[in-house]
């Protein structure tokens, strides 16, 4: 008689399996009952209580969006902030492999708004070391050679300890500038040597009173260090400008508190404006200030144009006062930030072009263009970028996106949440060390040596050794599907002097209206 157990045992099996299973099943059937009942009888969703359960795929699609639509439905040239074209190039060169496309462009070359760069039949060979632009004017005593292309001002507090590491480090390996941001000078500025742009911003952090005045002292003794390099005063920045910011108590810890300045745990508050002048000619007596500080380092400051008067009194305020910024940087709208209100990033400020030519046009038509050098700011990430606004009127550019790309930034736009899910943008430890930072430092300096070598080459091939032989007359714009007109057709150049002689009848009005006392403009004037 042949034994049954194992029979036995796989019928007992298959019948434990069903019970598990038959389980399984009653209990999400319970939870998904639950969850209906919740939500036909909560008040927060209408799409739920509407439809109960099936609502939550909504909420999940919509919670993917943007990864679908940038992984799977934007073109390679039409992403925004930054097309997929713009985001591999500057990977590919932060990694030192090949940047080259084959097939030729995608771009539609013939639709209004297109721009190239007019190449010379006698191209000439790449120098021998990109060009350098010296800062600094007969007060400065210590002038600063920049780079062409330098990382533009982000905190640490934006950036994580190593993301700031990780930039500096690069700098002083590729020997180019980096800016600190308005949150003060940090220790992970400081470990890699590299050489530092201090801003200032209207919490004066960093060298503030326990007020949150101005300290001259404090800003003295700090401004002096040997790698600090330049100093600037930022007015406003290009994607939020004319309001201050809020760092919330809880995230004011005793790291932030004393690199800051500030009290722990205690809401900050940046206001919209400085109160340390209130007039364009206070704002040019407190570069002097911040100049003779730093021990005769270059000074400046940096601002998002909007109304064309209130540069235009600044520059009045420089003619009667001889008091000269040795450079000013030049934010355009489009600029980036970690969190912004949409209204102000959206509609608020210039573009980098228009701000830009207004403000290289201002000091050649007062006759001060040699002695101030201007940068540019705001969505510099290629070679051609640089080319164009040392055209538009810029002496050097600063970037701070690509600069995060470079460190592993893949544009997940959630810099305001502290997700940042590459440890770029966040606070999180955990997050941040997903940076490596001896490798993230040399991807800086490979995409920094990259872009500008890229630079120098477009303007070999358009006949300039240097970005002071470049001319409007190289960058056309096509304003139509079959015309295209050069810079120096399209806008009002200025000559040396002109608006102190001879003012030209488009600036006459907003020359007229801007005085060096005041930035208020009577009604009907400001543009």
């Amino acid at each position: 008689m042949k034994r049954q157990f194992p029979i036995v045992r796989m019928v007992t099996s298959e019948s434990a399996g069903k019970q598990i299973a038959g389980a399984a099943a009653a209990a999400s059937a319970l939870g998904l009952g639950a969850l209906a009942a919740w939500d036909l009888t909560q008040k927060k969703h209408s799409i739920l209580r509407n439809y109960p359960i099936a609502g939550h795929a909504r909420f999940l699609l919509e919670s993917i969006r943007p990864e679908i639509q940038q992984y799977f439905i934007e073109r390679n040239w039409d992403g925004r902030p930054f097309s997929r074209d713009t985001r591999t190039t500057i990977y590919e060169r932060a990694k030192g492999t090949h940047s080259e496309h084959a097939f030729g462009t995608e771009r539609d070359v013939d639709r209004a708004g297109y721009e190239s760069l007019m190449h010379s039949n006698m191209p000439i060979p790449n120098p021998p070391r990109p060009p350098r632009v010296r800062i600094g004017g007969d007060e400065c005593t210590q002038p600063y050679d920049i780079s062409l292309l330098n990382v533009s001002a982000m905190s640490f507090g934006s950036l994580s300890n190593n993301a700031i590491r990780a930039l500096n480090k690069g700098a002083a390996l590729g020997g180019f500038a980096h800016d600190t941001g308005e949150g003060s000078i940090s220790p992970y500025h400081r470990e890699h040597g590299g050489d530092l742009i201090w801003e200032l911003g209207t919490g004066y952090f960093g060298a503030r009173t326990p007020e949150g005045d101005f300290s001259p002292e404090i800003f003295a003794e700090k401004a002096q260090d040997p790698q600090v390099k330049m100093v600037s005063l930022k007015l406003s920045q290009g994607a939020k400008p004319g309001i201050g910011g809020v760092l919330p108590g809880p995230k004011v810890t005793e790291e932030i508190s004393e690199i800051r300045g500030i009290p722990v745990g205690q809401t900050c508050i940046s206001p919209p404006g400085h109160t340390v002048f209130s007039t364009p000619i206070e704002l040019l007596e407190f570069i002097r200030q911040m100049r003779e500080l730093s021990g005769g380092k270059p000074a400046g400051f940096k601002l998002c144009v909007g109304s064309r008067t209130e540069f235009l009194a600044i520059v009045k305020a420089i003619v009667e006062t001889q008091i000269l910024p040795d450079f000013i940087i030049v934010d355009g709208s489009e600029g980036g930030t970690g969190a912004a209100p949409l209204e102000f990033e959206d509609n608020v400020g210039l573009p980098l072009t228009q701000g830009l030519m207004i403000v290289h046009n201002a000091l050649v038509g007062a006759g001060l263009r040699k002695q101030i050098k201007v940068g540019a700011s705001g969505k510099i990430a290629t070679g051609t970028d640089i080319v164009k606004r040392l055209i538009q009127g810029a002496d050097f550019t600063n970037s701070a996106r690509a600069m995060m790309m470079a460190v592993g930034c893949i544009q997940a736009q959630a810099c305001h949440t502290g997700k940042c899910p590459v440890g770029v943008a966040t606070q999180d430890p955990r997050r941040a060390r997903a940076i490596d930072v001896p490798t993230k430092a040399e991807r800086v300096r490979n995409y920094h040596d990259g872009v500008v070598a890229e630079a120098v080459r477009l303007m070999a091939s358009m006949g300039a050794a240097a970005p002071d032989e470049l001319e409007p007359t190289m960058l056309r714009r096509n304003v139509s599907a079959s015309e295209s007109w050069s810079y120096a057709r399209l806008y009002d150049w200025l000559k040396p002097g002109e608006l102190l002689d001879d003012t030209p009848s488009e600036w006459a009005d907003d020359w007229s209206t801007a005085r060096a006392d005041t930035f208020s403009i009577p009604r009907g004037h400001s543009r």
